[in-house]
């Protein structure tokens, strides 16, 4: 009788692994698909052959656990688990930033207890009594289930097949196979939004998991790098507003989800959040920088402004900390390029230095020291629970150039204005906002709080900067708009103007002449070049390159690409020669022989 009971109960259990295996397929693309059931049907009909390969996948993945411990309802559970909370993280990321969860992101989970932080409130109460529920239902059956005891080769044998299966699942979708062409899938890297759409979640996550930064260009070679140097080279540097004297310090400060609130259509406020900055923007260089991201993906826009290398040639979804620069042993930035010009380089953050790669990448770039949280206490925060404030942070700042003899760059990414939008989390608000729902008001109004407290730093900088002997010079901009609901974007009429929702404002401060041109919208890849012009610095050959690029092409992004005269419907000749050459150099530093380094910098 024991022997004619196995035999079932292990056929009931292979074909619970089958129904789990589908289900948890449905699960994630409904996650990808915002939980519309009818999206997620019609996208089973039109590729029936990837829903159903997808979920044997996932077959033989909780077989594979099934057998690797005594318990063989152990493994699945714990594969279950994984799996619900990867579609809840993908599900909560698409609504938030508008991108699926990359296999990159899973890097940040040696961060899990800050993400807790900086996700608080992200997660609603239902949500997370679902999860209780699940979690608890999942233990219960694990504990009520019959025991199974499969024979030591069975269970080999089970494994081996498994795992061979799951291996060829993966060789066929990175390698973009004949077979699996015939299942209709097609990796479409460079809009990650369609491939994860088309292909569905399992076929789009796999596919990106051996993906490049880009793709080689036509024509790259030793020879075309050198001409492109040499072509720049002889480019003399372009007039500046007024040179310093001596070499500046100069402070680069990407402020956390800033932007100017009072731009939102159908607001008003009790007072000018941003007093400040709408003063002095009439009497110092001003104006936007675009940013290549929404709502999240800070370490892009922190890569363009120092690297000036461009997230426009990228794969759709890349983010270059995670997926490349941990893996380089340098590479040029304008740390290294002041560096060579005798400056110390420090680079500031106040939350945990190991977010992006931060503590591995820093010294990629070149950076001589990266202070982190841990390492400035907790006296800089408004309330216990709150950020480091940016007025604290710039107080860092300014301590440092004061003590410093030599030159210095300090590159300070704050922290102050980030999610979640918890009134009092940065002390009472202090400004009222009318034209809004009731359901928002508490939360723009601590947003447009957070943002006065900013402008109180800033305007704090411009006073402390007077006082510095040496020349010093500030760039400030915000590195993305902040993750407000999206109900008080649709309401200011922004879910049809990309423009808009990748917009930040943009100052260059000084204890020097530097006019008070208006700078427009710009690339963070230009500012570089920018605060070099600015200041009277000779440029390297690689930001002449760039200067040209801007002067044609002052913003190039995904979400929108700027002409001088508005947005470009194509390029002209001269515009897309200038796209070739940066396309080369950019392939050439990230994944090609890095020939630009010795000619370029």
């Amino acid at each position: 009788m024991r022997h004619t009971m196995l035999p079932k109960r292990t056929w009931l259990l292979a074909a619970g692994l089958l129904l789990d295996g589908f289900l948890l397929n449905f699960f994630l693309q409904a996650a990808s698909f915002s939980l519309e059931l009818q999206r997620i049907f019609g996208w089973i009909l039109e590729y029936p052959l990837l829903y159903i390969s997808g979920s044997l996948f996932f077959f033989f993945l909780l077989l594979a656990a099934s057998v690797l411990l005594p318990n063989m309802y152990i493994g699945p559970g714990i594969i279950l688990l994984a799996g619900a909370a990867a579609g809840t993280a993908n599900y909560k990321k698409l609504s938030t930033t508008g991108e699926p969860l990359f296999p990159w992101d899973l890097l940040l989970l040696k961060n899990a207890a800050d993400m807790r932080t900086i996700t608080k409130g992200m997660i609603s109460p239902l949500l997370l009594a679902t999860g209780v529920l699940f979690v608890a239902v999942l233990f219960f059956l694990l504990r009520r289930l019959p025991e199974m005891k499969l024979r030591l080769p069975f269970r080999l044998s089970l494994g081996a097949v498994s795992v061979i299966i799951l291996a060829g699942f993966i060789a066929m979708v990175n390698g973009q196979s004949t077979l699996a062409s015939s299942l209709k899938y097609q990796n479409i890297f460079w809009n990650q939004k369609v491939n994860y759409a088309q292909n569905g979640f399992l076929y789009a996550f796999t596919g990106n998991m051996r993906q490049n930064l880009m793709e080689q260009p036509e024509g790259y070679s030793r020879q075309a790098i050198e001409e492109i140097a040499a072509r720049y080279s002889e480019l003399p540097d372009s007039g500046s507003v007024s040179a310093a004297g001596e070499q500046p310090n100069i402070l680069f400060m990407m402020d956390e989800a800033f932007f100017d609130p009072t731009r939102l259509d159908g607001l008003a406020f009790s007072e000018d959040p941003l007093s400040f900055i709408h003063t002095a923007e009439a009497t110092t260089p001003s104006g936007y920088l675009l940013s290549p991201e929404f709502g999240g993906n800070t370490a892009n826009v922190e890569f363009e402004a120092l690297t000036g290398l461009s997230m426009y040639f990228l794969n759709d979804g890349s983010i270059p900390y995670q997926q490349r620069l941990v893996k380089m042993s340098s590479l040029p930035s304008i740390v290294s390029i002041l560096k060579e010009r005798g400056y110390r380089a420090e680079a500031l953050h106040p939350f945990d230095e190991t977010f992006y790669n931060r503590n591995r990448v820093y010294p990629v770039l070149g950076f001589d020291s990266f202070t982190g949280e841990k390492d400035l206490g907790d006296s800089g925060r408004i309330t216990p629970d709150g950020y480091i404030s940016d007025k604290f942070a710039v107080q860092e700042a300014v301590r440092r150039f004061k003590s410093a003899a030599d030159p210095v760059f300090i590159h300070l990414v704050t922290m102050q204005n980030h999610f979640p939008f918890t009134k009092g989390l940065n002390g009472p608000n202090t400004i009222s906002v009318s034209g809004v729902e009731a359901e928002y008001k508490d939360e723009i109004e601590t947003y447009v709080h957070n943002t006065s407290l900013t402008d109180q730093a800033l305007a704090y900088l411009q006073q402390e900067l007077l006082t510095i002997e040496r020349p010093t010079i500030a760039a400030f901009w915000g590195d993305h708009l902040p993750a407000l609901s999206s109900g008080i974007y649709t309401a200011a009429g922004w879910d049809s103007e990309p423009r808009l929702k990748h917009e930040t404002k943009l100052m260059i401060l000084a204890n020097f002449d530097i006019g008070a041109g208006p700078l427009g919208t710009l690339s963070p890849a230009y500012l570089g070049p920018q605060v070099f012009r600015l200041s009277g610095m000779s440029l390297p050959p690689y930001y002449k390159l760039l200067e040209q690029v801007q002067a044609e092409i002052p913003v190039l992004s995904k979400a929108v690409l700027l002409g001088n005269s508005g947005p470009l419907s194509g390029l002209t000749p001269k515009q897309q020669e200038l796209l070739d050459d940066y396309r080369l150099v950019e392939y050439d530093l990230l994944e090609g022989e890095g020939y630009s380094a010795g000619l370029l910098f």
